[in-house]
């Protein structure tokens, strides 16, 4: 390898979208942008448009293992993502990961549902995410409508970022999904809301937004950057990414996520 070319790796365990907007290509996209190099670890495969989710098919336990262990045999890992994961067995496989590394960031996208309205876990998941990885996670993001769900219906947001933080990990709680006139992003830590961020709210709708943002904060961890900085140039980053997103399908468009962070 040629001097001054290394990259910090991060390990992606989510899905595949066929579409190409959401899942791994959109953390590989991502985490590319933010300077590392992504390595993946399929959970799922989906069919899957821009518009919605019309079927899932779970990768088997025993080949999940073996690409977890590959994965980690062959490489070292400055951060550790997580996107949709498929079953309660995945999710106790990925937490025996975490705790294997406690030095290494774990950035938790909780994924429970398609923006579509197609189902992508079931409760039993949501469940499992939120007992065995919140408290190994060094950051959740969830939007808004998975916050809730989460905390089984609770309607006040910041009760909802102060009963997850409560695992011990940060708790971004993101506004995309919300109606409001600005989208407000805020940041939860043991209890309190410690943070907001504001966004102009764009027109249309987005594909893969989420992912993108996961990726991106798990990209600046993995590059050494503190919480603040990460959190804030992962969401500048990906408000760009929207600014400039584009048309691939019938459906929600894709953020532009090659373009360069701040």
């Amino acid at each position: 390898m040629l001097a001054g070319m290394e990259r910090p790796n991060i390990l992606v365990i989510a899905g595949h979208d066929p579409s190409g907007g959401a899942g791994i290509q959109a953390d590989i996209e991502s985490a590319a942008a933010n300077g590392v190099h992504a390595a993946n670890v399929i959970t799922l495969l989906t069919c899957q448009d821009t518009a919605n989710v019309y079927g899932v098919s779970p990768v088997a336990a025993t080949f999940f293992q073996q690409c977890l262990d590959t994965a980690q045999a062959d490489m070292t890992f400055a951060a550790i993502k997580t996107g949709v994961i498929a079953d309660p067995d995945q999710v106790e496989r990925i937490a025996q990961l975490a705790r294997a590394a406690p030095a290494v960031p774990l950035v938790v996208d909780p994924v429970l549902r398609a923006a579509g309205g197609g189902n992508l876990a079931d409760d039993a998941v949501g469940m499992a995410v939120r007992e065995q990885l919140f408290p190994l996670a060094d950051m959740i993001t969830p939007n808004a409508g998975e916050a809730r769900l989460l905390c089984q219906g609770e309607t006040d947001i910041d009760r909802c970022g102060a009963q997850l933080s409560a695992y011990g990990c940060d708790v971004l709680i993101t506004g995309g999904d919300d109606d409001t006139a600005e989208v407000v992003n805020r940041l939860y830590r043991a209890g309190d809301c410690v943070r907001s961020d504001r966004w102009p709210r764009l027109s249309g709708t987005f594909h893969g937004s989420g992912c993108t943002l996961a990726s991106a904060i798990a990209a600046q961890l993995a590059r050494g950057h503190d919480p603040e900085t990460a959190l804030y140039a992962a969401q500048a980053y990906t408000h760009r990414t929207l600014e400039q997103a584009f048309t691939a399908g019938r459906g929600q468009a894709i953020p532009a996520r090659w373009v360069a962070p701040i």
